[in-house]
């Protein structure tokens, strides 16, 4: 298991360096960060003189590692625009962020998990037909569309639920829904292919033969091995919730990461945009690092690969 680990921390390394060269590059050929720095009234001497100061006029490979040595001490610059540190503006806007993803990836295994049993317990009835198309709503629509939809009903029209902010936990329930409803039907997919997969086995055809309570064969034998699957996906697409949040979270004017990654683009803060890029990349890959040493963990088949 240790080896595994050893094995995988390394790979989430490399992958890692990976996105901050890729990232740091794009960031460099998209646009001259001197003029956006200096300004739109800027003379060319100006620009000239923020590129020299800043150091932008070296080679690419210089200013990388000149970055790379400042991000491993959590310096990641100054905010063009706001003109504060980039790392203590991300470290306060991050709580809303994985706020959101967490409850938005609750309740997409809390509906799907579910959905994916019942429809592998009962596969081509009415029970197993009616469960996809609950799950896929969510997915049908652009996310935006169905935020748009859920203001109108639960916000406008109902008054149930506030449409903007991040003060109380009912702020987070609309675009909670909105980022899990999306993820919901790939995660009961998998589980009822799961199920119908693990129901088929020999233990359980074993464990019923033994006279085993119907709960006990489907939730400690049948559920628990073809759970394995969903840790995986689920950390995917938890890291596609941190990346999706940037529309969700300028829709509902909640002020976390996505928000701040779209303000960024409109004001061409270079800094600040690549420390976002970085910092949700490093999000998934250490979200995907965790779900494989969970899976070694619940399957130690895995180990030996």
């Amino acid at each position: 298991m240790l080896l595994y680990t050893v094995k995988r921390f390394g790979m989430a390394l490399l992958v890692m360096l990976a996105v901050s060269v890729v990232t740091f590059t794009l960031m460099r050929l998209s646009g001259d960060p001197a003029a956006a720095m200096a300004g739109e009234s800027a003379t060319a001497e100006d620009i000239e003189y923020v590129r020299k100061h800043y150091g932008f006029d070296r080679p690419i490979p210089v200013q990388f590692w000149d970055w790379a040595a400042k991000a491993l001490r959590g310096d990641f610059g100054m905010s063009i625009y706001l003109k504060q540190p980039v790392a203590q503006i991300i470290i306060d806007k991050a709580p809303v962020t994985m706020k959101l993803g967490g409850i938005a990836l609750t309740f997409a295994l809390v509906l799907s998990i579910p959905l994916g049993v019942l429809a592998a317990m009962r596969p081509n009835t009415l029970t197993d037909r009616s469960a996809l198309p609950i799950a896929v709503i969510g997915q049908a629509f652009p996310s935006f569309f169905f935020a748009l939809i859920l203001i109108y009903i639960f916000g406008v029209a109902l008054r149930w639920l506030p449409i903007t902010g991040t003060d109380t936990w009912l702020h987070y329930v609309m675009p909670a829904v909105t980022l899990g409803y999306y993820a919901t039907p790939a995660i009961m997919r998998l589980t009822r292919a799961g199920m119908i997969e693990v129901l088929g086995s020999d233990y359980i055809r074993t464990a019923r033969a033994k006279g085993m309570l119907p709960g006990i064969v489907l939730f400690k034998h049948a559920l628990r091995n073809a759970i394995i699957p969903v840790v995986s996906l689920s950390a995917v697409q938890l890291g596609f919730m941190l990346g999706g949040s940037i529309v969700i979270e300028t829709i509902f004017s909640m002020h976390g990461i996505g928000r701040l990654a779209w303000q960024s683009i409109q004001r061409s803060d270079f800094e600040m945009m690549q420390a976002i890029v970085l910092t949700i990349a490093c999000f998934y890959i250490v979200l995907t690092f965790l779900a494989d040493v969970l899976n070694a963990f619940l399957d130690p088949r895995i180990r030996v690969h």
